[in-house]
Order: C-alpha cells, then sequence, then structure tokens
C-alpha cells in the first residue's frame, strides 16, 4: 500500500466529509481532523482486507466519482474545500 493518501475534505452543512482519490474510501467527522482521524483508521483495515483477500478490488475515483462528489448537495454545501496529503 501507499506512504500516504490524497484526500478531499469537504464542508457539508453540519460535518466534513472526506474522500481518498487512492482506495475510494468516503466517510465523515464533526471537524477536518475528525475526518482525517477515522480516514486513517479506515485505511489501516482497508490495507489488512485487500492484502488478506484476493476478492477486493482496488482502483482510483473516476472523474465522473469526483464531480458528483464536489457538487453533492450544491445548495446547502459551502465551498469550503481541502487537499490534503495523509501519510498513513
Amino acid at each position: 500500500m501507499l506512504d500516504f493518501y490524497t484526500v478531499i475534505i469537504r464542508k457539508s452543512a453540519d460535518c466534513w466529509f472526506f474522500l481518498c482519490l487512492e482506495n475510494r474510501l468516503v466517510g465523515q467527522g464533526n471537524t477536518p481532523e475528525q475526518s482525517i482521524d477515522k480516514l486513517k483508521q479506515a485505511s489501516e483495515l482497508f490495507s489488512e482486507i485487500y492484502e488478506s483477500q484476493s476478492d477486493v478490488y482496488l482502483s482510483p475515483f473516476s472523474i465522473n466519482e469526483l464531480h458528483d462528489f464536489l457538487t453533492l448537495e450544491e445548495a446547502e454545501a459551502s465551498d469550503t474545500y481541502e487537499l490534503r496529503k495523509i501519510y498513513a
């Protein structure tokens, strides 16, 4: 697995969502930091499963999926986005 992941963090009405471009993980937290902590936990679990099972598929997000994430709930969402390099 990778040493780091590229993550987009997006503020919604009442929480922060994350999307990891390399492993397709999506989640949320009450703050950007809580979102990152959840991403790290999810990445560790995903890595364990990916390495132990041969039927787990890994691919990056497509441009269409990225567009959907960035424009979801467009009317309620703020324009607050962060792009981070997260070390796992």
